[in-house]
């Protein structure tokens, strides 16, 4: 597992000054924690994992889904070292705690957290959420965890994507669009620290 966001995710993050959404901010034995107290509740845990390198109307529907399917939502965020594996070199466009930011102020998503594994069975098979999710360009017999989360009485969904939304997409419309031209440098702001 990825440490890089101890100081993001650290229960310190809680006090007075830290934006909000960084107690949504976790590692993987404090979310086992969390998975266990939402367990003695009884609330239904819904798990997803994936990049969400320039949230974008398509991951926004998608996690609404999602989480319509249960209590809370568990987001597993690829690791900036992990998508330039899947993805090669020029990607992530956003650093993961940029992603992470974005990604744990929406209302829809209860906890936040990073692998820097190739997929996340690891986390699956510790968390064991009551259901498992990926978009519909993942077939259910393929959702890496499917065998782990049904033999524990879960549930694994295919959910639809929204047709022509994709940050490669965009990628490819903002290339399009500015290739060639030229624009002075932005400046750019630094990201927030809780």
């Amino acid at each position: 597992m990825v440490n890089d966001l101890d100081s993001i995710a650290a229960p310190e993050a809680s006090l007075a000054g830290a934006p909000p959404e960084a107690e949504k901010l976790y590692d993987a034995p404090r979310l086992a924690a969390q998975r266990a107290a939402w367990r003695r509740a009884r609330q239904r845990v819904v798990f997803t994992n994936g990049c969400f390198d320039l949230l974008h109307p398509g991951h926004v529907a998608y996690l609404r889904q999602a989480r319509r399917l249960g209590d809370a939502l568990i987001v597993a965020l690829n690791s900036d070292r992990s998508i330039r594996e899947l993805k090669g070199p020029g990607r992530p466009i956003l650093a993961q705690e940029e992603r992470c930011q974005v990604l744990a102020a929406l209302a829809m998503v209860d906890a936040v957290v990073v692998f820097d594994d190739p997929t996340p069975l690891a986390l699956i098979e510790t968390l064991l959420p009551d259901i498992l999710v990926k978009g519909g360009d993942w077939p259910v017999e393929r959702i890496v965890g499917r065998e782990a989360v049904e033999s524990n009485g879960g549930a694994v969904y295919s959910l639809p994507l929204v047709p022509g939304v994709s940050t490669t997409d965009i990628v490819q419309r903002i290339l399009a669009r500015y290739a060639g031209a030229v624009t002075p440098p932005l400046k750019r702001t630094p990201p927030c620290q809780p």
